[in-house]
């Protein structure tokens, strides 16, 4: 559990010779550590194991060496990797981001309009978070889902975290549904976008307990804004990525607010026990980085 101080305890009355007396009205009774204290992520963790350990299944599932015809080099089709087995990728001609076929991923669950309206599998909307074209989409967005997605489980806990990650993939794969109709998707990106609208909305919410916000907001903007804009290229599902962002944005104004502080006692807040952006310089880098990677998947 988060270990924060006992606002009430601390600044409540005082006794004096068994008796007790209210603090001074003058005094503010704001306590607030400059280093927050932090929850221990686990739950960002076990959604990389989850998704690894499912691609895996999707591998053994596709079983490349079954499914197409593989006789040697004479200008065939060979699967990638074979010493992998039943584990081997597709061919570079029909996936060459080192994953399974695309018949497997709709078979397993990627997000299809004509099913998903059509077919009343409204489950795709959920199921195409956890899927993954290959190995190189896997880890761009597991390594951007680490450097964006530990942060905010250690500042605002498990449960928060985990509602904003599920339901703004959920909401990217509407809006993706919505738009792209003869074509499959599968991946985190919505998810991942939406950890980065609702660090914004935290930001722009709590704006009046943080310093080094400039530079937090222009980082934040800069990198959504670079992502977006890479998402008009063709083959990015820019859709998902929009309403991924607008989903967790929207959440963030609801499961990010910081209670213990009121509006009005915030404008009164000392300096000294305003919060300092969570990034230091070296986390902007990473973070950049990890944006870079989300572009990528």
């Amino acid at each position: 559990m988060m270990g924060n101080r006992d606002l009430e305890r601390e600044g409540g009355a005082k006794p004096i010779n068994g008796s007790y007396q209210p603090p001074p009205t003058t005094a503010a009774p704001y306590y607030m550590e400059n280093s927050e204290s932090q929850w221990t992520s686990w739950l960002v963790p076990m959604i990389v194991v989850a998704n690894v350990a499912m691609f895996i299944v999707v591998m053994f599932v596709n079983n490349c060496p079954s499914n197409i015809n593989n006789f040697g080099s004479g200008g065939r089709r060979q699967c990638v990797a074979r010493f992998l087995g039943r584990l081997s990728f597709q061919p570079l001609q029909d996936n060459p981001l080192f994953g399974p076929s695309s018949s497997t991923l709709q078979n397993l669950g990627a997000l299809e309009w004509d099913k998903v309206v059509h077919g009343h599998q409204g489950w795709r909307l959920f199921t195409c978070i956890w899927l993954h074209a290959g190995v190189v989409h896997l880890l761009a967005n597991m390594l951007s889902l680490v450097f964006i997605g530990i942060r905010l489980e250690q500042q605002f806990g498990f449960v928060r975290v985990g509602i904003i990650y599920l339901l703004s993939g959920i909401g990217g794969s509407v809006l993706s549904c919505l738009f792209i109709q003869r074509s499959i998707s599968v991946g985190a990106s919505g998810a991942l976008f939406g950890l980065l609208g609702a660090m914004l909305s935290e930001l722009l919410t709590n704006w009046s307990i943080y310093t080094n916000k400039a530079a937090a907001l222009i980082t934040l903007i800069i990198i959504i804004a670079i992502n977006l804009a890479v998402g008009l290229l063709p083959h990015v599902d820019n859709y998902a990525h929009i309403g991924g962002f607008m989903s967790g944005f929207l959440l963030g104004f609801v499961l990010l607010l910081r209670p213990q502080f009121g509006w009005l006692e915030r404008q009164h807040l000392p300096a000294e026990g305003r919060l300092k952006s969570k990034f230091k310089a070296y986390q902007y880098v990473l973070l950049l980085i990890a944006s870079i990677l989300l572009i990528v998947g």
